[in-house]
């Protein structure tokens, strides 16, 4: 469940070879807070890190970012030059750790996701963060959160678990979602032809996993006055299908959703797309936000 985005593509954003004067901008203008422990559940301290301009008199839009690993493996860390194209734009960040499987099966990824979400909205004003410009994505299990963090409606009640009671449930929104390949229907992936090992470990043998695979599946939650979503597929995903991309925005569609776009890497793998792909991503999802008004 590794996705790549390659430096050598994060180097080319905006910039030609040999001049990297937006890099020394964003090593003198940027600023990391590693490891600020956002919830403590299951005997586990839960931890994200903010990274955003040290100029905090204009408050910045937030990518809220949650890594891949099948909800099974690698880290925060493991992530962390995805971002340098969002930092180019002008975006804080806030990079998530969440429980993992061997720590706590599903739903916890989720509960941890709403609650760095929580976070943000709680803290907005202290980091010079702008709580009505929030962007949820990830990667692959990310993309799943980043799914599930912006289109949960209160009722699911898997906020419980989050400090910060002072901010409702109800308003905890994001203004866009960018989905790099997630997963949007858990249980087809827990069984049948589509069965992958890493889903069944995150369910593990709960008795209820259906509804709880259910109850933490996107296209569960499809309805009016969703945020905007933009999804990138490669459409030879063998990690995850491309059909749950195809299935989210018909089930969009059909809602009578006009704010969503797919975009679809022809041959494209699960995730390691080329540095040309990548071009053409980014450019996409700079035009997305701008769209929506998140971007000037």
């Amino acid at each position: 469940m590794l996705a790549v985005l390659s430096f050598g593509s994060l180097l080319h954003f905006k910039a030609h070879a040999g001049e990297f004067d937006w890099a020394l901008k964003l090593q003198q203008d940027y600023f990391l807070w590693p490891e600020i422990t956002y919830l403590e559940a299951s005997g586990q301290a839960s931890k994200l890190d903010l990274v955003r301009s040290l100029d905090t008199q204009s408050p910045r839009p937030v990518l809220l970012y949650l890594h891949g690993g099948g909800w099974v493996g690698l880290s925060k860390e493991h992530v962390f030059l995805h971002f340098l194209p969002y930092l180019q734009m002008g975006f804080a960040v806030v990079n998530v750790e969440y429980r993992m499987a061997k720590t706590a099966l599903a739903p916890a990824a989720v509960e941890d996701a709403r609650c760095a979400l929580r976070w943000v909205h709680t803290n907005a004003a202290e980091h010079g963060l702008d709580p009505t410009r929030i962007v949820a994505s990830g990667h692959s299990a990310g993309g799943h959160l980043s799914l599930t963090t912006g289109m949960l409606p209160a009722a699911a009640g898997l906020d419980r678990r989050c400090p910060a009671a002072d901010v409702n449930a109800a308003e905890l929104r994001v203004a866009a979602i960018i989905n790099w390949f997630g997963i949007t229907d858990v249980a087809d992936l827990v069984e049948g032809p589509n069965a992958r090992t890493y889903a069944q470990m995150w369910l593990g043998g709960q008795r209820n996993w259906r509804e709880i695979a259910e109850r933490v599946s996107p296209v569960t939650h499809v309805r009016e006055a969703l945020p905007p979503i933009l999804t990138i597929h490669g459409d030879a995903d063998p990690v995850v299908p491309y059909a749950h991309a195809t299935r989210l925005h018909a089930a969009l569609d059909k809602a009578g959703l006009d704010n969503h776009q797919l975009h679809t890497v022809a041959g494209g793998n699960h995730g390691g797309f080329s540095l040309k792909e990548n071009q053409a991503i980014i450019h996409t999802i700079e035009k997305f936000l701008r769209k929506q008004k998140i971007l000037p």
